[in-house]
Parts: C-alpha cells; structure tokens; sequence
C-alpha cells in the first residue's frame, strides 16, 4: 500500500484525499494521516465529528489522535484559512454557519476579522445580531455593507437591461451597446471595406440603435416583505431589489417588511444595509395585516404593482388575505406572490393559501431579483409578464 502523505509537491496523494473524506475510522485500512494532512484532519474532525444541528465543539464522535480537539472558533478559522484552498474554506465556513449553526462564527470579533464575507455569513449575521455586543456588531455591519455592494452590483446590470428602453429603428446612438448593434446597416456601411484576400470585411464604423424610454407616468411597486426566519435569503434579495429599483426613473418603490406587526422601511430604501440591520428575524406572521397596508398605499391601481414574498403560510387572517387580494385585483392592480426572491428559487410554502391566491387573480411563483426587475419593466411598458407560477391560474 502507497504512504497516505503529501506528494513530493506538497499535493495530498489520492489515497490522502479518500483517508481525510472518511475519517479517523479509515486509519486501519489507509495508514494514519502525518503533517499538514493530520492537521487538515483535525480541522475537519472538529466539524463533521459533531452530530448534526450539535454547536458543542467538545461533542464529537469524530476525532484525532489524542481525544476530542479543544480548537476554539478563531483558531478553527485561523486553521482551515491556512490549510485549505478558498473553495473548500467558503464550504466549511457555510456548513459551520448553517448545518451545524456554530453562533461564535458570527458572534466572534477574532472570527469576524478574518472570516470571507459572503451571503451564507449574512444570513447568519441577521439572524444573530441581537447577540453582538456593539463592537462586534460594528464589524458585523462591515461584512453586511461588502455583501450587499456584491449583490447590488451583480443586480444592477440586470435592471439596467430591463428598462433599457425598446429600440428606436429610426435613431442612432454614440453609445456603443452591444444589444443595441444594427447589424444590417454596418454590413451595408463597411462593404467598401471587403478583402478580397482575407474575405473579412473591417467594420470601421459600427452602427447602433438608440433606445427611448415609455415611462411617461409613475408605477409604485410596494414590496410587502415576510421577515420570518424561514425567508431570510428573499429578505436580503428585496431589500437589494428595491435598492436598485429605487434609481429607475418613473418607479416609486415602496419597502415594507411584516411578521405580525407591520414595519414600512420605505425612508431606508436606498441603504439596504441599514433597512437590513432593522430586520427582526423571527416571530409568527399577519399576512393579511401586512397586505391591507400596502393596499392603502396605493394611488393609482392600474399603475401599481404589489409583490408579497412570503411562504404564505398565514398566522393571521387567512380569508381576509384572499379577500383583500380580490379587491386588489379586481380594482387593476397587478398582484405577484413570491414563494423565493432569491437566486435559488426553491421555495417552501403553503400550496392551498398560494392557490386561493391565484383563483381570485394574482400570480404566484418563485423568482430570482433580475426576473422580477424584467417583471416589473414588462407591466410598466404595457405587457403582462408571464410568471413560473406555483399553482395554474384562472382568467
């Protein structure tokens, strides 16, 4: 049998890799783990050694050489920092967070200095942030505000492509935007320049299409928000969302967030990092509470578009949900339950409540923020978007 140690490269060996997947209980068969590799061991052990949903790093089946490791949180982090490629360190700090929901991961001043941002880590920090005294919440805000300038970033370029605008044949533009390229009247424009030799032809004065806008009248989207714990992912994606919405032209979004009380965070739209930080994770819902408030902030219903994300599953008043989304419907405002606004899209809900919903004319699906954004732009030119609906409608 091959030693179970790094190549002479400093690469773990095959066999190694199979030993650190399997564990202590595989050391018979494939040898004991020796250097970085038993590090590696013992940084893995000090994780998956503890049953599922189990933060006690003292309880662990799996272990090294010499008992259970007595690692503390930064030094766990300090370790897989230094030992594992960045891929597999994103992996283990997300299982820490969210399979075995570790606090000290971030709650920790140590572990907040060091640790990666990302949205797994975000998501931990909303639902834990009671939990930091004020200097760690300061660096917890730190790690919120570099995720959400992350999500900001890679959402903003899909609302821009969503109210661009339609093209205007008839115009051209100086600006030199791909989607907008008139592929017929630069081959026309350039034919002098064919090559006979080479058959290319040098495109030395591309043409593009201008666009026009047909926001002529204002739209109110109102997000009503679910902040249970259970929707935290479609609570950042909102929050994001109605950032990026704000700064289109012609929109007037409206951010309002519900468990059984009702939180209108409409003045903090445009700093999601702060309309995230007053987010109270947690608690029962009022759906129906939190609709008929959005329902009285409408002013022009057939300019209005109402999008509840919630998992609908109603603490509240249920027939008084189904008949204040009636009254919305029948009077011309677009109605859109989201199970997810996230970008995964894999909701849990209640199908009968999300059903009783489309009956009486609203849509009802999952979507990620870029969708709704081609959503939002299609009502507002005139069109009725189609939604990956949960559950049939009925015209």
């Amino acid at each position: 049998m091959s030693d179970p140690t790094p190549d002479d490269d400093g690469a773990l060996s095959a066999l190694m890799r199979w030993r650190l997947v399997l564990g202590e209980s595989s050391e018979g068969a494939m040898g004991a783990a020796h250097g970085n590799a038993a590090a590696m061991d013992a940084a893995l052990s000090w994780l998956y050694g503890r049953k599922d949903g189990d933060s006690d790093a003292d309880t662990v089946d799996r272990h090294g050489g010499s008992g259970p490791s007595s690692l503390s949180v930064p030094e766990w982090i300090n370790q897989i920092h230094e030992l594992f490629p960045k891929s597999t360190i994103e992996r283990l700090e997300r299982d820490a967070v969210e399979r075995y929901e570790i606090p000290d991961v971030v709650t920790n001043k140590a572990v907040l200095e060091r640790i990666e941002p990302n949205e797994t880590l975000l998501r931990a920090v909303l639902r834990t942030k009671h939990l930091m005294n004020p200097e760690v919440l300061t660096l917890a805000r730190e790690l919120v505000r570099r995720v959400v300038q992350q999500l900001l970033e890679q959402l903003r370029s899909e609302v821009q492509v969503a109210f661009a605008g339609i093209v205007d044949r008839r115009r051209r533009s100086p600006l030199k935007v791909a989607r907008n390229f008139d592929f017929k009247s630069t081959l026309k424009r350039n034919l002098r320049r064919y090559d006979p030799e080479t058959k290319q032809i040098v495109l030395e004065e591309p043409l593009f299409f201008s666009r026009v806008r047909r926001f002529t009248e204002t739209w109110q989207v109102i997000l009503i928000v679910d902040q249970s714990g259970s929707m935290v992912s479609s609570v950042i994606h909102s929050a994001v969302t109605a950032a990026c919405l704000w700064s289109v032209p012609g929109l007037d979004p409206r951010l309002i967030v519900f468990d059984t009380e009702v939180v209108d965070l409409t003045d903090e739209v445009i700093d999601p990092v702060e309309t995230l930080m007053k987010v109270q994770l947690g608690g029962g819902t009022d759906i129906h509470k939190a609709v008929r408030y959005g329902a009285q902030l409408v002013e022009n219903p057939r300019r209005s578009i109402v999008v509840l994300v919630t998992d609908f599953y109603e603490g509240g008043n249920p027939h008084g949900l189904v008949h204040e989304v009636k009254m919305l419907c029948e009077q011309g405002t677009i109605v859109l339950g989201l199970a997810a606004l996230d970008p995964d899209c894999t909701p849990a809900y209640d199908r009968n409540l999300a059903q009783r919903l489309v009956d009486v004319g609203a849509s009802v699906g999952a979507m990620t923020p870029g969708e709704l954004a081609s959503f939002v732009a299609g009502a507002v030119r005139g069109a009725r978007p189609s939604v990956a609906a949960i559950g049939s409608r009925k015209r």
